[in-house]
């Protein structure tokens, strides 16, 4: 008799279990929908306005000219620290933002980290051009920690970023932390120029997983094609 109630009370706790898991799922799922909700819209601060901590994707070549152009009418003292992030192998991008960061140190006023307020890091790219599929796998997976490392240190609270295939592993990450609940940040993305009738694969990924929480293209044939997707113009 006693083998057998104990084997009845293995069979009870499955039911336990499998209720305990799905109520687990439906939380993570509800929470997520949550995020989601508000991905895009104006979130109100009780502290006041205070200098926000900025993480700025650079790719390579025309992307990071894009970029570098997009940041000068950047308000220097609201995006404070900024915390640039280049792929390993790009080996001038980062010395590109240095140099811009150089250029106005005379303009950082602002308060909080105002004594180093640009900060410059390095991640494993996901995919090389030219890569195949099956290796860049192993690859993807690497770069996936390696952001998750990343944005965990950085916690960033805006995320600014143009096509480069790195920015997916780094707002994939930026928005699990929204979801673990540990910083909220807002995702920008700018599509580049040279994308006049589709967007890039970062672009797409970002529209239709709704991940961004305002994506920019610069011709109006994208804005048709993406209604969420906001038109401003050729910004070059």
């Amino acid at each position: 008799m006693e083998r057998r109630n104990g084997g009845g009370g293995g069979f009870c706790s499955f039911p336990l279990l499998f209720a305990v898991a799905a109520s687990f799922v439906v939380a993570v799922l509800a929470r997520v929908l949550y995020v989601l909700y508000h991905t895009g819209r104006p979130l109100r601060s009780k502290k006041g306005v205070r200098p926000l901590r900025t993480l700025i994707i650079l790719g390579s070549g025309g992307h990071t000219a894009e970029m570098l152009n997009l940041l000068a009418v950047l308000d220097k003292d609201k995006f404070n620290p900024r915390f640039y992030i280049s792929a390993i192998t790009d080996s001038m991008s980062l010395q590109k933002a240095e140099v811009y960061e150089e250029s106005i140190a005379p303009q950082n006023t602002g308060t909080g980290d105002e004594m180093n307020p640009a900060h410059f890091m390095k991640i494993y790219r996901s995919r090389e051009v030219g890569q195949s599929y099956i290796t860049s796998v192993g690859t993807t997976i690497v770069a996936i920690i390696h952001a998750l490392w990343l944005t965990f240190k950085i916690r960033p609270q805006v995320v600014i970023c143009n096509g480069p295939g790195t920015c997916i592993p780094l707002c994939v990450c930026s928005f699990l932390l929204k979801v673990v609940g540990i910083r909220w940040s807002s995702i920008f993305y700018v599509e580049s120029i040279a994308r006049v009738k589709k967007l890039s694969l970062s672009g797409f990924l970002l529209y239709h997983l709704r991940m961004a929480d305002q994506l920019f293209v610069q011709w109006p044939y994208l804005k048709t094609k993406h209604p969420r997707a906001l038109y401003v113009g050729r910004l070059m």
